[in-house]
Formats: structure tokens, sequence, C-alpha cells
């Protein structure tokens, strides 16, 4: 069966501009309508399930671009997300992050037709986003944020990184190690910033502690072999995410080490599983009870059905809250 893929591949052009063609687009060149046309033509493609779609006028489809699984965050916000929107009567499509390579995931997203789409998956600085305010559908972002604004629903993460670095200090803290995300997304971006220079501007401890990784149990695991290899090994550490926390966690134990007495950990989205009893993580969140990913899902069918202005942002940033359970301890 023919795709808009072979279509985009004999026109010459991008699956994103088959899906505008498709949609009637004003923002395509006359001339990228008629390569598109003649290789529908050459090739026969009907995209049949666009045509219906474009009669109803609305496809009562949404599109998730999640993070990855191996993330409980990922894990309960995508659950939110997809719950919400059934009760709601729309039908989501659920895609996953690429660990950092998700081109091939918008180019299956953006051929879709959509009435609209919520994701957690970009950069501050991806390309992407000028492509995905050409749609004319609403988007939302949740969790991560770009440069250029949009509408998103986030935690503000440089006061997180300040509050869990001074959570640490204030327990008396003088080694103290933080394990983190690639920089070019906002969270870890953001976390990074305020942790680093609180940590500078209360105690100038050693810097050399940082590590960034790409978040995957192998890259935590070599982090914390990499601390605790050291002279002057941390004694406590700030994970970036529950997810890290848990992960370095397990390495810890394995190493023979005791939580908190030997090493404190502090971690960062308050997701259920740091309540469990056989962590009972100390972590930041925020107040709410719903998850960011129920945030964004509401603001995204809110915009879809006009109960907002489309073309007005909608950026809501909330404050983080300490939740001290009992992986810190003072030294």
């Amino acid at each position: 069966m023919v795709s808009s893929k072979d279509v985009a591949k004999r026109a010459g052009v991008s699956q994103s501009t088959v899906s505008r063609v498709l949609n009637n687009s004003h923002r395509v060149s006359r001339d990228n309508i008629e390569k598109v046309t003649k290789a529908m033509k050459e090739l026969n493609y009907r995209p049949n399930s666009i045509a219906r779609s474009l009669v109803s006028k609305q496809t009562k489809t949404l599109a998730l671009i999640s993070g990855p699984l191996h993330n409980p965050f990922f894990v309960e916000t995508t659950t939110s997300i997809v719950n919400y929107a059934n009760e709601k009567g729309y039908k989501i499509n659920v895609f996953f992050e690429n660990m950092g390579n998700n081109m091939t995931v918008y180019e299956s997203v953006l051929s879709m037709q959509l009435d609209g789409l919520i994701l957690s998956s970009i950069f501050m600085d991806d390309p992407i986003y000028e492509e995905l305010q050409s749609l004319n559908i609403p988007f939302v972002m949740f969790n991560r944020k770009h440069n250029k604004g949009g509408s998103f629903v986030e935690i503000d993460n440089e006061k997180a990184g300040k509050m869990a670095a001074d959570h640490l200090l204030d327990l008396g803290h003088e080694k103290i190690g933080y394990i983190g995300g690639p920089l070019y997304t906002s969270t870890f971006y953001g976390r990074y910033i305020g942790f680093s220079e609180q940590i500078e501007k209360r105690a100038a401890l050693d810097h050399a502690l940082i590590h960034e990784t790409d978040t995957s149990e192998k890259a935590i695991q070599e982090a914390v072999l990499n601390m605790m290899g050291r002279k002057h090994k941390p004694t406590a550490i700030f994970a970036a995410t529950d997810a890290i926390a848990i992960f370095a966690i397990d390495t810890l134990k394995e190493l023979g080490y005791s939580i908190p007495d030997d090493i404190s950990i502090c971690g960062m989205d308050n997701v259920r599983m740091a309540r469990h009893h056989s962590f009972e993580l100390t972590t930041i969140g925020h107040q709410t009870d719903k998850n960011l990913g129920r945030l964004g899902i509401e603001h995204l069918i809110e915009m879809v059905e006009g109960e907002n202005d489309p073309k007005e942002q909608i950026q809501i940033t909330m404050d983080p809250v300490l939740y001290t359970r009992k992986t810190t301890c003072k030294v």
C-alpha cells in the first residue's frame, strides 16, 4: 500500500509538506503543491482517512510525543494523558522520544491529520518548533519547553535545583554530587543551573562532581561508580529525576553503601514510586495532585474545542515543593 512517505520521496519533499498539502495549508508553495499532487497521481495515492476528516472538519484525534519509558514520570504522564483524552472522546496516538534523535518521530506525527499535539520531547533550540507552528493546530508542551515560548506547563526547574542544593547544604553536606540529563533540554538545564549556582553561592564546593548523562540505567551506574571511586567521595547526591535517583540507589546499595547513613539522595519529580515504602525518596515536585501531563492535556483539549483563544499562549510554571522522606539526613 502506498503511503505518504512514498509520496514525499517521489515528490522530493518532507512528509510534513505532504501533510500540509493534504490539509490545504496556505503555508505551502505552489511549486510543492504541484510536486505532491503529481506524485499522488503517479502513485495512485488515495488518503481516504484524511478525506473523511476534512468533511467533518475534526478528526477527534490527538498525538502525544513522550519522553522515554525508563523514567516513571513519563509512564505516569502518558497514562494520565491517554485516559483523559479517552474520557473526552478523543483517540490519541502515542510516540516516544528516540534518545535525542527525534526527527523520525516528528515526521510520523506531522504526516498525520490531527486536532492537536501534546509533547514532552522538545529541546530548547529544537528546529522542529517552527514546523509545529506552521501546522495551524494547537500544541502544548509539558515538562519541557522551547526557548521561543509557545504553550507549556512546567515546574520551575531552576528554583527546584536551588531547593535541592539548599536542602543538602542545610543538612551539613560538604561534598555533593549532581547527576542529570542532557543540558539541551529545559528541565535538566534549569535544574543544573539552579543547583550549581546555589552551591557556588553558598559553599564554593568541588564542581568536579557534576555528571551529565543520557539518563539510561547504564549511564547512571557509570556516573555513580565514577563518583564513588574518587578520593573525596560525595556524602550526598542530587539526582535530577526520581528515575535517576532510583538507579543511583540501586548501584550504591550494590556497592555496599547504606542510604542515607553513608550517602544522602534527593530526587526530582515526586513520582508515585518515590512514595513507595521500599524507597521513601526525598524529592521535589509540585503541590497539585494532577501531574504535568494531565494539566497539559486539559489545556490542549480546551484549545481544540475553542474554550481558549488558539492564538493565546498558555504558559504555566509551577512552584516546586520539597518532600522530605528517608533518603536524606544530617551528616
